[in-house]
């Protein structure tokens, strides 16, 4: 299952962490998601979905 929202297509972004010293390694950003059941056309179906959908109303729980 990959982590990316089914609603929007948000997924893991990558970039580097940088210690005090400026030593760079590589990480990755997760997106906040969330198991929800939905209404998809009268029906209930459960979805990943991240919080950002969530909280503009893009979905109806």
């Amino acid at each position: 299952m990959s982590r990316k929202c089914e609603i929007c297509g948000k997924g893991p972004i990558t970039g580097n962490a940088v210690s005090h010293a400026h030593n760079l390694t590589k990480r990755r950003w997760l997106p906040n998601l969330q198991k929800v059941r939905v209404n998809v056309n009268g029906a209930k179906k459960r979805m990943r979905v991240c919080t950002a959908c969530i909280r503009s109303g893009a979905i109806t729980k």
